[in-house]
């Protein structure tokens, strides 16, 4: 494979692209968070085409060892990508993993520094279903032509990107496994926005063995909803995806610039993650 043609972007231009902060309308005052250092990877923000011809940009963060190495595309919450999502990416490539992280709400807005939710919420509603599948569809695209990646990909993805890790498995061919943290199974009790399907409507679909990683205190998901999905999964014979709760956790417990943020609960989703990745996406 050759390395893929990308839009040559300066220090200057980065800058304007992603939020080097932590998402302000959430960031604990006491939070400590982890800072994971780039020692020892290449780490670049690069821009890929979309579908309707966006220029998406994402963050990337990869071994300088040479590769191939396998892949995981990283989705971020619904306050896109900020200093949290970049050290999830650091994290993996230290692990011997390239991350990709896109942007996929920059076409509007970027949510990172705002503290306005009403006006998080508008962008974030603006990336619709099958915009985010075509945006991780031309990630694949731009990954296959990338000569540091190999062809074994995984994707994880936090709340917003959980339920984006689980689509994103129902829908592709070439995504070998999957860890969804806290993402939403089913359709909010009185739905606000588009009409679009959800995990559980394509539980039978899922192409991919995904791990699913939620809270027995989240306020949010509802743990009917996480048995409404061990169900389907079931009824469509999927043996290899997996749903773990955390009973004493709360949403985004695996954040840690967050006052929900769970050490015991996001150290072992993360020793899970990183054995699942070993599995599926080894070789």
């Amino acid at each position: 494979m050759t390395e893929p043609q990308t839009p040559k972007l300066t220090r200057r231009a980065v800058g304007g692209l992603l939020f080097s902060g932590y998402a302000a309308a959430a960031l604990a005052q006491s939070a400590e968070p982890v800072v994971t250092p780039e020692d020892g990877l290449i780490v670049e923000v690069i821009a890929y085409p979309a579908p309707d011809g966006f220029e998406m940009p994402a963050y990337v963060a990869r071994p300088q060892a040479p590769g191939p190495n396998p892949v995981v595309i990283v989705v971020s919450e619904i306050f896109g990508i900020h200093a949290y999502i970049e050290d999830v990416c650091r994290r993996l490539a230290h692990a011997g993993y390239a991350a990709i992280a896109p942007a996929f709400f920059v076409r509007v807005d970027d949510p990172a520094p705002m503290t306005d939710f009403a006006r998080i919420r508008e962008v974030v509603a603006a990336a619709s279903h099958e915009q985010v599948m075509g945006d991780v569809g031309a990630a694949l695209d731009w990954l296959a032509d990338a000569d540091w990646a190999s062809d074994r990909i995984g994707v994880t993805g936090f709340c917003w990107g959980g339920a984006v890790t689980w689509m994103a498995a129902a829908r592709f061919e070439v995504i070998d496994a999957g860890v969804a943290w806290y993402g939403r199974l089913a359709p909010p009790a009185e739905p606000d926005g588009e009409a679009r399907p959800w995990p559980v409507d394509v539980a039978g679909e899922l192409k991919a063995p995904v791990l699913g990683l939620y809270a027995g205190q989240d306020r949010g998901i509802a743990l009917d909803t996480v048995e409404m999905m061990r169900a389907a999964l079931a009824a469509g014979d999927d043996t290899g995806s997996e749903i773990v709760v955390y009973p004493e956790a709360s949403h985004g417990f695996h954040a840690d610039y967050r006052v929900s943020y769970d050490a015991a609960a996001a150290e072992d989703g993360w020793r899970r993650l990183l054995a699942h990745f070993a599995v599926h996406l080894a070789g």
